[in-house]
């Protein structure tokens, strides 16, 4: 039988702390499963699991149950049990509030001669000829005026 490399044994305040989130039911599926992997593995309970029985009774992988292992070892519980906040969003956003202001101002003014009134692909445009962004679809012009309440102009 090969040796484990990462034997759970919780605390009585971890443990304490994983069964209300089991029993709450008011935390993600994820955090659920985790802590339920946690309590399954635990080595001072008389009835811990092997990683093969508690991916059989949680409906997860093997892969899984280890992952969560060796993450409580190496990270502890709270670093297990929750995910990690991104510190920055995947893309900034590209129109800005000054950008926003730009396009009501003038969806807002006279239409160019030769029509009666702003269209969503002019004023997209307009908005890239005056130099007040790069690139915009008139999709996002769209939203823009509708988010102002300002799509019937």
């Amino acid at each position: 039988m090969p040796s484990l490399k990462y034997v759970i044994k919780l605390s009585a305040e971890d443990r304490e702390k994983l069964t209300d989130i089991v029993t709450k039911g008011k935390s993600p599926a994820r955090t659920i499963l985790r802590a339920n992997i946690l309590l399954a593995s635990d080595r001072r309970s008389e009835t811990y699991m092997t990683v093969s029985e508690i991916s059989k009774a949680y409906h997860t992988t093997p892969t899984t149950v280890q992952t969560v292992r060796s993450s409580y070892c190496e990270k502890g519980l709270e670093a297990t049990i929750n995910r990690k906040k991104r510190e920055t969003p995947p893309v900034p956003a590209k129109v800005t509030g000054e950008v926003e202001a730009h396009v009501v101002a003038l969806a807002c003014s006279e239409p160019p001669e030769g029509y009666s009134k702003w269209t969503l692909r002019l004023l997209a445009d307009k908005t890239v000829e005056l130099g007040y962004i790069d690139s915009i679809s008139h999709v996002t012009i769209s939203t823009i005026l509708k988010k102002m309440n300002l799509s019937r102009i």
